[in-house]
């Protein structure tokens, strides 16, 4: 343990001498208060500290000891359901703790229960030959998560001792002989947020994460264990879009991350989660969530911890083998973190001030993205999904941190702010939107599906870009300068859009779309493309078509407000377009001969 003193104060950055005893990323109490800080920077005995607190009122003299432990989360039972702040503390605690609706400074709170008693059931047996990563027994944490207690990193033995029963995270429950000696183990294990946990051998994503977005998973969908950004300006969705695969999406786990966001959304989250029942499990949405929030009213410098808080405790349920998926919220904040830390250190400034390793820092959040084999002879399979939010300035998609991310994301919903001010959301922009993944994506939901969905994509893509183009003819000459098939093109785009894309969060059955509700709608409105285009090739009018299809297309239209287990309702949609359809047709054959 190094003891040194404060030289100057600057902000959240503080500098220390006679520390040459301290190391990079090393934890320290700063100041009389004790504040909590991380060294992030060693220029001889001068040790640069970044403090996760509020500095005001700290001077040079006051002392600084380094703790000589890294950054690093607790990892036990008692996580799921939890709120933290960016460096694990548990929220509720500290509000017990300093009676106050505030942050008081220096407060050390445990970030995991010590006192609650878990029944441990072991799964090895006494004998057993065990490595790092092999599971000697579960917790069952919530109704929905099995908590698998596994050997910590380092640790390969014989099982000597391994008990039953309730315990807390503090308790022995095993004991390991090693070459080294008994290593006694608790059900906690520390892990710094900084270093990914490795694992056996990284995997390539097969299988999509269905998020119940009808936008997301027919065009532009996302891989378990990929990466997504969703980049928009001020009020086009961010956050409803990343809440919306935070309630549905079909994963085991879910670390919601607010980072520098307002206030108010986490306040959103804290209130409708525990009300909403996953779809799945039929438990609450919060049996497997964990929220961890670092608003724009906390310290600053505690934004770049949150993120690697986030992806760590993401890691741990990843290594039981589980999908998870974390959302962070926004990046754009974090990178303004970097980026006032940077220029209190004078470090030579990159693009718009930003430090010159931002994309690097950017990629090493999402590459710890991912599916993977993890350790352990059992091989168990787990996958990490990232999805950060980007708050570019104006909606200026050109700025570094978007632009960075671009690099390492291979899905992009760019949120488009003309969608949002015309009511139409999600406001994912499909002309600019894409997805790395489709292909497979799009050929895995059609083999579950045993039908051509790459085929209904791409036709409704083309549809979307024709409709575009023919747009521009529309504004400059009008409508009626178009040829019926392109008329009628403009419709179906215009139902894709209205009646497909278009979809209403707070609506109870328009919130959630699953994979086959979804091709049930999208067969529909192109089926209804297919049967006019035959009527027309028969002699009808697009007009006539148009004006004797009012009542079904009403019926398409209100499509989504069907109930999941009615879905059969399409088929008779569907019968009712080609009847109206033929009937057309006939008349005016009739009318001809008359």
């Amino acid at each position: 343990m190094n003891k040194g003193k404060i030289v100057s104060v600057s902000g959240p950055l503080v500098t220390a001498e006679g520390m040459e005893e301290a190391n990079i990323q090393d934890i320290c109490r700063v100041g009389n208060l004790g504040l909590i800080g991380e060294i992030i920077e060693m220029r001889g005995n001068i040790a640069s500290i970044q403090v996760y607190e509020e500095t005001s009122m700290v001077g040079p003299g006051e002392p600084v000891e380094s703790t000589g432990e890294a950054l690093s989360v607790e990892l036990a039972p008692g996580l799921i359901s939890q709120m933290f702040d960016g460096i694990q503390r548990p929220l509720d605690k500290f509000l017990e703790q300093v009676e106050s609706n505030f942050l008081n400074r220096g407060v050390a709170v445990e970030p995991l229960d010590r006192t609650k008693q878990w029944t441990f059931v072991p799964t090895a047996e006494v004998g057993a030959r065990v490595t790092t990563g092999d599971v000697i027994g579960t917790v069952q944490e919530t109704p929905v998560v099995l908590h698998k207690i596994m050997v910590p990193a380092g640790i390969e033995g014989t099982v000597k001792k391994l008990e039953q029963g309730a315990f807390n995270i503090t308790e022995t429950v095993a004991v390991i002989e090693t070459e080294e000696g008994d290593k006694e183990l608790t059900m906690t294990q520390k892990w710094p947020v900084r270093r990914g946990r490795p694992t056996a051998r990284k995997l390539n994503p097969t299988a999509p994460l269905v998020t119940g977005q009808r936008v997301i998973d027919t065009l532009f969908p996302v891989a378990k264990g990929g990466s997504a950004a969703v980049p928009g300006p001020f009020g086009a969705g961010k956050t409803v879009v990343q809440h919306q695969i935070a309630k549905y999406a079909d994963v085991d786990i879910v670390v919601y991350v607010g980072c520098g966001e307002r206030g108010n959304e986490m306040t959103d989250v804290i209130n409708e989660f525990p009300e909403l029942i996953d779809p799945n499990t039929g438990e609450s949405i919060m049996a497997r969530t964990i929220l961890i929030a670092n608003t724009s009213n906390m310290p600053v410098a505690a934004r770049e911890a949150s993120i690697y808080t986030g992806i760590t405790l993401a890691e741990y349920f990843r290594d039981m083998g589980y999908s998870v998926a974390i959302m962070a919220d926004s990046t754009s904040r974090w990178a303004e973190a970097l980026r006032e830390m940077s220029g209190r250190l004078e470090e030579m400034p990159g693009d718009e001030g930003y430090p010159a390793y931002l994309g690097s820092r950017i990629a090493e959040f999402y590459e710890r993205a991912g599916k993977v084999i993890a350790l352990g002879n059992e091989g168990r399979e787990g996958s990490i999904t990232a999805i950060g939010a980007v708050s570019p300035p104006g909606g200026d998609t050109s700025e570094p941190v978007t632009q960075n991310t671009m690099r390492v994301a291979k899905v992009f919903w760019g949120l488009d702010s003309s969608l949002a001010q015309k009511r139409h959301f999600p406001s994912i922009n499909w002309l600019e939107s894409y997805s790395l993944y489709q292909n497979e994506m799009t050929a895995y939901i059609g083999k579950e599906l045993d039908t051509d969905w790459t085929n209904m994509v791409i036709r409704s893509m083309a549809l979307l870009q024709d409709e575009a183009e023919l747009q521009e003819i529309v504004q400059l000459v009008g409508a009626e300068s178009l040829s019926e098939r392109d008329r009628l093109k403009l419709a179906v785009s215009r139902m894709i859009r209205e009646d497909y894309l278009q979809q209403n969060a707070f609506d109870d059955v328009d919130t959630y779309t699953s994979i086959q509700k979804q091709f049930e709608m999208l067969t529909t409105i192109l089926s209804f493309e297919d049967e006019a285009n035959h009527g027309m090739e028969l002699g009808a009018y697009f007009d006539e078509i148009m004006e004797g299809t009012i009542e079904v297309r009403d019926r398409i239209a209100r499509g989504k407000y069907i109930h999941e287990d009615q879905i059969e309702e399409f088929k008779t949609i569907r019968e009712t377009v080609k009847e109206t359809i033929h009937q057309i047709v006939e008349r005016g054959g009739m009318e001809e001969n008359a």
